[in-house]
This record gives C-alpha cells, structure tokens and sequence, in this order.
C-alpha cells in the first residue's frame, strides 16, 4: 500500500518554485465566479463610475421584477418602497437622513448607484457579500426605475430578450 508524504502547510518544499508555499496565492489570480471591482472606494472612484459605468444586465421584464424583489429585501426598509427616503427604520427614526432618489444635490446614475451598493457610503454599508454582480444591476435597475417614477418621467422600453 502506498503512503503518500505529507506536507506541512506553510512548509518550504522543492517542488514549490522560488518562495511559494502550499497555501500561497499566485498575485493578480482572482476566485472563480468573482468579477473584480475596478473603482475604488473614493470621492474620486464615485464620480469616475458616476460617469462611466452602465449597467450591463439587459432592461427587461423578468429582470426588472426580480430587482424589485431583491429591492424590497435589501433596500426598501430604509429608502422606502418607492424610493422617496422614507422607509420603515426611517419612519420609526432609527435611521435619519436617507435621500430620495430623485434629490436633485446627488444626480444619481447607474455607475453611481451601483459603486454606493458595492462600497457603501455613509452609514449605508456595502451590498457586495449579499448580492453578486447580476443581482446588483438587477436592483440597480428598479432603483433607476423608481428615480424616474419620482420625477415624473415616462417609464422606460424594455429591451428584448434577443439584445
């Protein structure tokens, strides 16, 4: 029977090239499944992805109905279900001070809603480890929704399936 060698975790061994232990990580290797972020948790990386960052998930139905339901979960208890700052830990006053989408001081855009979901901002920290980059847009896209319903605007087309 065959007994393999074992290795201590950290342990320098020569079949490890140069420094490398067991446990070490190649630099610049990212988990499977993750999309890094590219904007960085600044005023700076705020107006950049302000700018240029759009949402990638395609406008449809479906898509829009599941952002209103991972709105509701995540989001709806302090912004208010129609986006108008006045959710349920805002009405009891155990939160204070959460804009409507539609306030003029904060021009909100899909890059800026987006990179406040996945850095946080203020007392509002970040949705990154509850949702995945698809589930974010998804939200984005209903909070881009409810900013127009509170402006007034004509809702927007819905894209097909085909786009």
């Amino acid at each position: 029977m065959y007994e393999s060698i074992p290795y201590d975790t950290y342990g320098e061994y020569p079949i490890f090239p140069q420094e490398q232990s067991a446990l070490t990580v190649d630099e610049g290797s990212i988990s499977r499944g993750f999309t890094p972020y590219e904007y960085e948790d600044s005023s700076e990386g705020y107006e950049k992805a302000k700018e240029e960052l759009k949402n990638e998930v395609p406008y449809t139905e479906e898509n829009l109905a599941e952002g209103r339901q991972l709105y509701t979960i995540y989001c709806a208890t302090c912004h208010g279900d129609k986006g108008d700052g006045k959710g349920y830990l805002v009405e009891r006053e155990k939160i204070l001070g959460v804009p409507s989408y539609d306030d003029q001081g904060r021009a909100i855009t899909e890059g800026s809603v987006y990179h406040v979901m996945w850095h946080g901002i203020n007392t509002m920290g970040s949705y990154a480890s509850q949702m995945d980059n698809k589930e974010l847009w998804l939200v984005d896209h209903y909070v881009m929704q409810l900013k127009d319903e509170l402006e007034g605007k004509e809702p927007r087309e819905f894209e097909s399936e085909s786009e």
